[in-house]
């Protein structure tokens, strides 16, 4: 954890303190916007390695800005958890499909806060040193964090790509809805499962851009819920 540096973007001054002290406190440096443009050029500037984003901000939403991060290249698979006051089931799931990799609602303990930094940066910090995966043609590359059917990129959202690399590096064997929630979205997440449903149905219509053949790797396993196979 040490020299890991996070971006807190809340427009709220008193809660970037709070949050701030927590984290230097816990050996990680810092960096503060009250806005999206601050943010954006502390993003381009600094690169932090995850960003701590409220949900309503100055000049924009968080979940707008966020969309912009994922769009781009550069930013795409940096880490980021959304803080917000916004507590609905319907804002959480929103925030998880734009590409949030963690959803903390306000009020929260600093210690829960520093947790749930520590297991986003675990599940997302590696990437850059991990090999691409391919099978039979299919092709995940974790640093450029892009996918490839036959050397062609494949347009696909954030969190059907982690879906894809968690199947693509555990393949064979039958997931529950509730274990994928565990590991693509992380314990500490509470969505539903039917989410899951969701997602899978995307990453189905990213992989059958040409043909069926890789969407149907993704294979659903009655009353258990789904494996990724290239057995038919």
């Amino acid at each position: 954890m040490n020299e890991k540096t996070i971006l807190v973007v809340d427009d709220e001054m008193a809660i970037r303190e709070m949050i701030v002290m927590a984290l230097e406190m816990a050996g990680l440096n810092c960096l503060e916007a009250s806005n999206i443009q601050d943010a954006h050029s502390l993003v381009i500037d600094k690169n932090p390695d995850l960003i701590l984003l409220d949900w309503m901000l100055p000049g924009g939403s968080g979940i707008e800005f966020l969309r912009r991060l994922r769009r781009d290249e550069l930013t795409a698979s940096m880490p980021v958890i959304m803080v917000t006051a916004k507590t609905e089931e319907d804002n959480k799931i929103q925030g998880l499909d734009v590409g949030a990799d963690d959803y903390i609602s306000k009020p929260f303990a600093p210690r829960e806060l520093i947790s749930r930094i520590k297991a986003v940066l675990r599940r997302t910090g590696a990437g850059e040193s991990e090999p691409a995966i391919e099978v039979n043609g299919l092709q995940l590359d974790p640093a450029s964090h892009r996918v490839f059917i036959d050397k062609k990129a494949v347009d696909m959202g954030p969190t059907e790509f982690r879906l894809l690399k968690f199947f693509l590096t555990h393949q064979e064997r039958a997931y529950s809805r509730g274990q994928l929630l565990d590991h693509v979205w992380g314990g500490n997440v509470y969505v539903e499962e039917r989410t899951v449903d969701v997602h899978i149905r995307r990453l189905r219509k990213a992989l059958s851009q040409d043909t069926e053949a890789y969407a149907n790797m993704v294979q659903t396993v009655r009353g258990t819920g789904y494996r990724f196979s290239t057995a038919s």
